[in-house]
Order: C-alpha cells, then structure tokens, then sequence
C-alpha cells in the first residue's frame, strides 16, 4: 500500500496550557500524527515562552514534532523541534540560517507559485498550502498541490478547512494534511475527528496503490 499523507495539527491560539491539555491529548492518542503547530498569544513573549514549555513534551512524548509560529528564539529555548514562518522573506531567512540543519523549518502563506518556488528553493523543509486568513477556494488548492506534488521534491503540506477536504487535498499529493478549526470544534470531540480523518488518509493511500497495481 502506498503511504498515507500524514496529519498535520494546527492549534488555536492557547494562552493557558493546561486548559488545552485534554483536547491535545486526545487527537494526539487517536492516530499518527506528524506534528502539531502550536500558536500562543501574539506579542507576549513570556506566555508565548510558558505555553511552549509546558506543551512541547506532551506533544514529543507522543511522537509527534512541536513546532512554534514565527519565533525561532522561543523555538531554541523550550527544545521544540522547529518552527513554521509566514512566508517568505527576511525572518524565513534568519530561522534557516539559525535553525537548520538540526531543527524544521517550514514555510506558509504561499498564495501564488512564485511564493511556493521561492520558499522551496531557500531550503525549506516543507510548504503549506492554505490559511485561515485568506482561504483559495478548494478547487484552487488541490490544483496548487496537484502541480507541486508533481514537479517539486520538498514535501506539502495542505491545509482542509473541513474534514470533508481531507480526501481531494490527499488524493491530489499533499504529502501532509493540516487541520485546525475543524478537529477542535467537531462536536464529536478531537479525538473522534482525528480518527476520521485518519481513515480518509488510508482509504486514500489504498486506492492509490490498487491503481499503480492494475496499470503494472
């Protein structure tokens, strides 16, 4: 069987660690996840620092890598496994240059190709295709992933505003799939959602595999 994409979870904002503690436990014990991307509070360093702290065993513990938005420094000190920036640019280039090659760092907000090449020429490990700020329409991000997948070495990742988006980003070749709102408001709890969308994942990588079987 081929390999599934694997989930990539992207918090809310958690200004309290211990009031998150729960739901991240459950999605993380509910199936394989890569990584999770933790977002604090903006502008508050010593919060930013503590959240992190308490939080980023919890996470490894589990299997799965920590990464912290846009603060490398943050990153370093609480002994996450690397850090994600918005975009390409001058702090992209001082997180590779202070970063790499022993901790990740993955780029974002990359809406047009040149965006994409750019970051994925600088030496990034991944790319994330999709926001929660401005969102492409479905078809558009399947139709970026389906053209990066294809050319391109440096895995994706793809952001699924909702579960039912998990199977066309994956069947597309998002090596990874991000969810954020959409395991932590699922009424069925996060857990369940992870689940669910770890299910898609391996019925996609099943079908993909059935395929390259009967074209050999």
């Amino acid at each position: 069987m081929s390999e599934p994409a694997r989930l990539y979870l992207i918090t809310p904002v958690v200004a309290e660690a211990g009031l998150f503690v729960s739901a991240l436990t459950a999605a993380l014990r509910a199936a394989d996840v890569a990584c999770v991307l933790l977002r604090t509070p903006a502008h508050d360093d010593g919060r930013r620092r503590k959240v992190a702290a308490a939080l980023t065993p919890l996470v490894q513990e589990q299997g799965a890598a920590l990464l912290l938005e846009d603060d490398t420094r943050a990153a370093a000190a609480v002994g996450a496994d690397g850090v994600h920036l918005r975009g390409p640019g001058d702090d992209l280039d001082q997180a590779l240059r202070s970063m790499k090659p022993d901790r990740i760092v993955g780029a974002g907000q990359l809406l047009t190709r040149d965006d994409a090449m750019m970051a994925g020429e600088s030496g990034v490990d991944y790319l994330l295709f999709g926001d929660d700020a401005e969102v492409p329409p479905l078809d558009a991000r399947v139709a970026h992933v389906a053209w990066w997948a294809e050319i391109f070495q440096v895995p994706c990742v793809a952001w699924a505003h909702s579960l039912d988006e998990v199977e066309p980003l994956a069947t597309a070749g998002a090596d990874f799939i991000a969810l954020a709102d959409a395991v932590w408001t699922d009424p069925r709890g996060p857990g369940a959602a992870v689940a669910a969308a770890a299910a898609v994942l391996e019925a996609v990588a099943q079908r993909a595999s059935l395929a390259g079987s009967e074209q050999v």
